[in-house]
């Protein structure tokens, strides 16, 4: 699996938790990429949307983390959306001894 394809499913699995413990009750819709089939909210799906397109048009080979990066493509709008998604899921995860994130994290600190 290619590093992109890896990162846009992490991506995925990332806002999906997000979507499945702050937006209980709201509507899903269902989200596919590639073979990945997500249920999320309308709201979560654009960020999706978003988010997979912007790791697609990355220039940056080795992609940098987003935090780290010079050339800031994210919208504000989203920006701020996405930090807060990795940020819960990415404790949440290893919390659950999901340890390869952790593993993947430092790899690009290094």
């Amino acid at each position: 699996m290619s590093n992109k394809s890896e990162d846009k499913r992490i991506l995925l699995e990332f806002i999906s938790t997000y979507c499945r413990h702050h937006h209980q009750g709201e509507d899903k819709k269902l989200f596919v990429l590639d073979e990945q089939e997500i249920n999320i909210c309308p709201e979560c799906c654009e960020l999706a949307e978003y988010a997979v397109l912007r790791r697609e048009k990355c220039p940056k080979d080795p992609k940098p983390a987003c935090k780290d990066c010079d050339t800031q493509c994210y919208h504000p709008r989203f920006k701020e959306k996405i930090r807060q998604v990795m940020r819960y899921s990415g404790l949440y995860y290893i919390k659950q001894g999901r340890l390869d994130y952790l593993v993947k994290y430092f790899k690009r600190k290094l």
